[in-house]
C-alpha cells in the first residue's frame, strides 16, 4: 500500500521467563497510513505498550517485519536504529519523563542534542515547538513550577521538536484530570489535522480513544477495529 507509513506483517513477540516462553503476539498484522490517528485499547497484558515500543524501535519483534515509510526497521543495528528513531519518532509518556533540573526549553531541546544542528537552529526549533503547545512564556520554568497539564505540553513539544513523522503516546492523559486531559487530546487532534502528524496512542480510556480517527482493540494477539 503506497500510502502506508507503517506496515506490520506477521509480527511475533515472545519473552523468556525462566524455562517458559511467554507469547504476546503470534502473527500480528496492521497498516497505518500517513496522517492516521489510531487509538489502541485492550486488557492489561495484551501487549499494547510492547507494540508501541516496537513501532518506536525501542524493542524488536521475535519474528515478522515492521516497515516504516518503505524501510524495514526490525533488523537495523542499534546505532542505525537510534539515528532512525531520533529522526522519525516522538514519544509522549503518561508521567511526562521531564528532567527536573532543566527548564521547559532545555527539556524540549534534549532530542536535538542527538543531531548535528547548531545552537541557533536548536533554539529556533525549541521556540517553535513551545509556541505550538502554547507555552512560550513558560520556557524558563522548571517542571516543578508547572502544572501537570503544562508538563505534558512540554513533553509534547519535546516529541515535536525534531519534526518526526510519527508520534507515539502511551497513556498520555492517564495522570491528568478530565478537563486537562481534554485539552491534551484536543491538542493531539490538532497536531494530526493541522500538521499531518501520524499518531498512535495507547489508552485505557474510551473517552480518550474517541479523539482518534480509528479505535483498535488488541486482545489475544489480534486487532479488532471499531469506528470512532
Amino acid at each position: 500500500m503506497t500510502n502506508a507509513l507503517i506496515q506490520i506483517a506477521d509480527v511475533a513477540k515472545s519473552y523468556r521467563r525462566g524455562q517458559e516462553t511467554l507469547s504476546i503476539f503470534d502473527r500480528l498484522n496492521l497498516t497505518i497510513p500517513h496522517g492516521d490517528f489510531v487509538a489502541i485499547m485492550g486488557p492489561s497484558g495484551s501487549g499494547k505498550t510492547t507494540l508501541l515500543n516496537m513501532l518506536g524501535g525501542l524493542d524488536r519483534p521475535s519474528g515478522g517485519a515492521i516497515t516504516f515509510d518503505g524501510k524495514q526497521i526490525e533488523n537495523l543495528s542499534e546505532s542505525k536504529l537510534s539515528s532512525w528513531r531520533a529522526a522519525n519518532v516522538g514519544f509522549i509518556f503518561q508521567f511526562y519523563n521531564l528532567m527536573p533540573t532543566l527548564t521547559a526549553a532545555k527539556n524540549v531541546e534534549l532530542p536535538l542534542l542527538l543531531t548535528r544542528l547548531g545552537s541557533g537552529e536548536r533554539n529556533r526549533r525549541v521556540q517553535t515547538a513551545l509556541e505550538i503547545v502554547g507555552l512560550s512564556e513558560r520556557k524558563d520554568h522548571k517542571p516543578k513550577e508547572l502544572s501537570g497539564g503544562q508538563q505534558q505540553r512540554v513533553a509534547i513539544a519535546r516529541a515535536l521538536v525534531a519534526d518526526p513523522k510519527l508520534l507515539l503516546a502511551d497513556e498520555p492523559t492517564g495522570d491528568l484530570d478530565r478537563t486537562t486531559a481534554t485539552e491534551i487530546l484536543e491538542m493531539l487532534q490538532l497536531l494530526n489535522k493541522d500538521l499531518g502528524k501520524t499518531i498512535v496512542m495507547v489508552t485505557h480510556d474510551p473517552a480518550a480513544a474517541k479523539y482518534a480517527k480509528r479505535e483498535l482493540h488488541l486482545d489475544k494477539g489480534e486487532f479488532e477495529e471499531r469506528v470512532s
